[in-house]
């Protein structure tokens, strides 16, 4: 379940700069693969980079979590260092974003700035907290997995 946010948030990532660009004419055909925005390209990039990063945690947090082998307090610490690391990337990248649609704001139409800023106070605190959310969702599937085995192992043979 956690990968499935991280996924949602990365491609949240990698579809938002593109689809709140500035509206260019139509090109040419063959003018259409020269008109890439190399920042947005290559933010483009870097969101890519930061989910795939997102995912890693994500497994080395479910790993924290099994090797504490029921330990919460063991657990918790694994998790506290792991969010701890990867806070850090979370906000530059969330800052980053903001920089770039900022950017974005300031040359666009009139009718395209408010949607920047609302992407920009949508997107950004997302990113910001996906560490702390991603654990949350692990902590919470661990638990649930804990309480399942519990009660399956309470219930009678048949």
């Amino acid at each position: 379940m956690s990968l499935r946010i991280v996924l949602a948030a990365s491609a949240v990532l990698a579809l938002a700069a593109p689809a709140f660009a500035q509206e260019a004419p139509p090109a040419p055909p063959a003018a259409a693969a020269e008109a890439v925005d190399p920042a947005e390209a290559a933010l483009e990039a870097r969101g890519e980079a930061f989910g795939a990063r997102m995912e890693g945690m994500a497994g080395e947090m479910q790993a924290a979590i099994t090797a504490a082998a029921g330990d919460q307090a063991q657990a918790s610490a694994a998790l506290d260092a792991i969010v701890a690391r990867y806070q850090i990337e979370a906000d530059a990248f969330a800052e980053e974003l903001k920089t770039f649609l900022d950017a974005k704001a300031a040359t666009a139409p009139e009718d395209k700035k408010a949607e920047l800023a609302n992407v920009a106070t949508t997107v950004v605190p997302m990113i910001k907290g996906l560490p702390t959310m991603v654990r949350g969702q692990i902590e919470a599937a661990a638990t649930a997995g804990a309480a399942a085995g519990a009660a399956a192992g309470a219930a009678p043979a048949q």
